[in-house]
């Protein structure tokens, strides 16, 4: 039997078909797609028809690939962007593009809110975290409050996995994990916190979904698409989640002790929780993951965005951006990238940039530079991890994905950086592989199969030994007295408004 993951980024959709019973990706297709153009600076988009059309190609892709076994096609997981805000009329079309993960025009209305509620500490007390840029929660009361003919249309708000679910069987739905990074839910209790609800707006709970149980199918795929498909019989659609929370599972990351970096356009750190781990600082993120557990998660804006800019500037490959990072001592001899070319999400500087510090004429170099970028990118999620191990999280191993994980130099940084051994998977396929595992999961459940995750992932998920890396000590020591020297460094910069 098969099952199909979609992983729907910001930047691309991925599709791959998975043999449960082998655990080989039989089939895989991509889309690229762009943001939307000309918006004010702060402002990122994307017309949710465009991740449709992307679902459609690759999935007509991957069939094809499939020959005779497409029949054998029997669920559907959807991994999708965190936080985003898809907004639908009574009619069920999409009123206007969708707000991204990424977009900080919202600065204001967190603004509001921490007014309103007494500052950050006290909506932590309330839900478990503040109410940041980034989250959904801003973005709907900026939809209020700036657009209100499209907040007047509006009667249904959902998250981008969830219009791709809704897209797919007709039924509405969100589930705990990507529901928990609204910001409009209590992870605690897990139900829609009232207060912050009614601060936007009285009825704002009559337009979502209320946030159910990872483990019960959406449905099934609606008959249209199973016969434009050409699909014998309609596959179950399972909850899905966000990209996150799939790539938990895509990494084997369900249970304690092991972490999740994701080095991709931004980053990530995440780990397994049995119950909510609340930051009263906010820096880590109280989620929820897609197994009904939780998921603390830092999230960094700039990681490969950053070293793609160097590896672009002095036109490099991937390869030649490798040996250049390679050839360098640890500590870029006195250089310092503080990499907050996007702004940044942890620490909280949605109007922050990018600094280079300590050039001299020694260091002033491409390859010191390509160094120092991806000792501060990396540094950044170094950060994070600092406060996991400050709320009591202690990793035994840290499993790298996404595209910074192919590069070797850049796996052996993460282990002297981040003082942990790290690993990277057999399949890179992180979000659209928990996709499909989830979904595999969900599928025998339903036809009361029991049987649990953890089995699921022994089988389908697969650590690729060749990729281990131990920390050095002595450059562990060398990063973290780096990485007190950057904190401070930002703090600094930050308070006297340069940064």
């Amino acid at each position: 039997m098969l099952s199909i993951g979609i992983d729907s980024g910001t930047q691309s959709t991925k599709t791959i078909v998975v043999d449960v019973e082998t655990g080989a990706i039989l089939a895989t297709a991509q889309r690229s797609y762009e943001l939307i153009d000309g918006l004010p600076p702060g402002h990122l988009e994307q017309d949710p028809q465009v991740w449709i059309n992307a679902i459609d190609d690759t999935m007509r892709e991957c069939i094809a690939q499939l020959g005779s076994r497409k029949d054998d096609i029997v669920t559907i997981g959807v991994s999708g962007q965190q936080h985003g805000l898809v907004v639908l009329n009574k009619e069920n079309e999409v009123v206007r593009p969708a707000k991204l993960w990424c977009d900080t025009s919202t600065t204001d209305q967190c603004e509001q809110f921490a007014r309103e509620f007494g500052g950050s500490q006290r909506l932590i007390e309330l839900a478990g975290n503040p109410i940041l840029p980034g989250y959904t929660a801003p973005k709907i009361l900026w939809l209020k409050q700036n657009e209100p003919s499209n907040y007047a249309a509006a009667n249904c708000f959902l998250l981008p996995h969830d219009y791709l679910n809704f897209w797919l069987t007709g039924e509405k739905r969100m589930e705990f994990g990507d529901a928990s990074g609204t910001g409009l839910m209590d992870v605690r209790t897990r139900q829609w916190c009232k207060p912050l609800c009614d601060f936007i707006d009285k009825e704002l709970t009559d337009f979502m979904p209320t946030p159910q149980t990872s483990r019960k199918p959406v449905g099934l795929l609606r008959e249209r698409l199973r016969e434009q498909w050409g699909l014998e019989k309609s596959p179950i659609v399972s909850a899905g989640g966000g990209d996150n929370m799939m790539g938990a599972i895509g990494t084997g990351n369900i249970m304690p002790g092991v972490l999740t970096a994701s080095l991709g356009t931004s980053g990530t750190l995440y780990s397994y929780s049995d119950k909510p781990i609340i930051d009263p600082d906010g820096e880590i993120a109280a989620f929820c993951d897609s197994t009904d557990a939780w998921m603390p998660l830092v999230c960094t804006m700039n990681v490969t965005v950053a070293t793609e800019r160097v590896r672009e500037m002095f036109g490099w490959d991937h390869k030649q951006l490798e040996q250049a990072v390679a050839g360098i001592e640890a500590g870029a001899d006195g250089l310092l990238f503080l990499p907050y070319l996007n702004g940044e999400r942890t620490p909280n500087l949605p109007q922050g940039c990018g600094v280079l510090h300590g050039l001299n004429t020694s260091n002033m170099t491409p390859a010191h530079i390509a160094r120092a970028t991806m000792e501060g990118v990396t540094l950044g999620l170094a950060y994070g991890l600092k406060r996991f191990r400050d709320l009591g999280v202690q990793p035994a191993q840290i499993r790298l994905t996404g595209g910074g994980s192919k590069s070797a130099a850049w796996r052996q940084l993460c282990a002297d950086i981040f003082g942990v051994q790290t690993v990277a998977l057999k399949s890179s396929e992180g979000a659209a592989l928990g996709a499909a595992v989830q979904a595999w999961w969900t599928h025998e459940m339903t036809n009361g199969h029991r049987i649990s995750l953890r089995t699921t992932v022994g089988k389908l998920v697969e650590l690729d030994d060749k990729t281990r890396c131990e920390p050095d000590a002595n450059k562990t020591q060398i990063y973290a007295e780096l990485l007190g020297k950057q904190t401070e460094l930002t703090r600094k910069l930050h308070t006297a408004g340069y940064v």
